[in-house]
């Protein structure tokens, strides 16, 4: 009996770790898990190439780095959509149980963010490769794609957390500005596009809507991380997987000063003649509104950082909301190069610079731990 008992055990086929997917029992559970939150890797990956793209120091190679960092990431935006297509042609119900839960549904403004970060790393990296005129097409319809269904997010979110039937166990989390500030990066994505606009009312009319996307963005942006300063201060951490999250709350921060110093750059190109005192105006407001916000951005960066050690020290493991790590972090990047720029300031410039070298740590770590458990399958089948 034992003999033969031996025999079974030692003839039992076990799982190979090393096949690809391993971690997974039927491989179609890449599409049924493919979440929004998914797109955050997108965003992660493309705001590594646009920061790197402005980086008031340039390295050689570095051009060459951010060109091949663009094209991973419009490849990984052009996979993932046709993927998450799929989760809901094939998955419907898990597709909607996703789109109703009161936090991955938070995630619906990955989407359009990713579509806007590639679009501006089009318009910055892509005349090399593509050729100018293809480019800024190129941008033109991720940023409209990219506008439109982060406006359309920016509302059907808040309407569906306000007419939901259960509040009684609704607290606000730092999830609850994913779709917040997709119109915030538009506003300072478009600012790119404002020079190839034509002069007169079409410049006009751009730069006036993304003047209405930032105060949009950043006074519902304002309202809810106030709720969010509250919760964290009366009601503690959020869950241990859950903490790389407060980071997002510095994508507020870095892509609004962002947008108000590459606005009021380019305003110059839009208000002229007699309207350049409101170009004028418009820069020295990036400039107040830059350092303004900067001082706050220093204190939610110490206060992330802390959280994250304290985390980590608790036994935090990797989950996609590592991503979190990386866009905010790369706002807070372009933002001090567009302040830097406007006022002149080397050590602003400074700051971007170290700011940078965080980014590309947090991203090469990340992704690295996204990469293997993709081709594990774990990082699907703990989804």
């Amino acid at each position: 009996m034992t003999a033969v008992l031996s025999h079974h055990v030692a003839s039992t086929p076990r799982p190979d770790r090393r096949r690809l997917l391993a971690a997974l029992d039927d491989p179609r559970d890449v599409v049924a898990h493919i979440t929004p939150n998914w797109f955050a890797s997108v965003m992660g990956t493309g705001i590594v190439a646009t920061a790197a793209a402005t980086l008031p120091v340039q390295v050689p190679g570095l051009h060459a780095f951010a060109i091949g960092v663009w094209l991973v990431a419009s490849t990984a935006l052009v996979a993932l959509t046709v993927a998450f297509a799929a989760h809901w042609v094939m998955f419907g119900s898990n597709a909607r149980d996703h789109a109703a839960h009161p936090v991955m549904s938070q995630f619906y403004g990955a989407p359009p963010m990713a579509m806007l970060t590639v679009g501006a790393g089009a318009i910055t990296l892509g005349p090399s490769v593509v050729g100018a005129g293809p480019a800024v097409w190129i941008d033109a319809v991720l940023w409209t794609a990219g506008t439109v269904t982060g406006l359309a997010t920016s509302v059907w979110i808040p309407f569906r957390m306000i007419t939901a039937h259960d509040h009684d166990t609704a607290v606000a989390v730092p999830a609850w500005l994913m779709p917040i500030v997709p119109p915030m990066v538009s506003a300072s994505t478009g600012a790119l596009l404002l020079d190839h606009v034509p002069a007169g009312q079409p410049r006009l009319a751009l730069i006036a809507a993304c003047y209405a996307m930032f105060g949009l963005s950043l006074f519902l942006g304002m309202i809810t991380m106030t709720m969010i300063w509250s919760r964290l201060v009366h009601g503690g951490m959020p869950a241990l997987q859950a903490a790389p999250t407060v980071w997002i709350t510095l994508g507020m921060i870095g892509q609004s000063i962002t947008a108000t110093n590459l606005l009021g750059t380019h305003a110059s190109s839009v208000f002229v003649g007699k309207q350049a005192v409101v170009a004028t105006g418009l820069h020295v407001f990036g400039i107040a509104y830059g350092f303004a916000m900067g001082g706050f951005g220093v204190l939610m960066f110490a206060l992330a950082t802390m959280l994250t050690v304290h985390a980590a020290r608790r036994g935090l493991r990797f989950s996609l909301t590592w991503w979190s790590f990386t866009f905010p972090v790369g706002t807070c990047v372009t933002g001090a190069t567009a302040l830097g720029t406007a006022v002149g300031i080397s050590v602003v410039h400074a700051l971007a610079v170290a700011l940078y070298v965080v980014l590309l740590g947090a991203w090469v770590t990340v992704a690295g731990h996204t990469l293997r458990g993709t081709v594990s399958g774990s990082v699907f089948a703990a989804a």
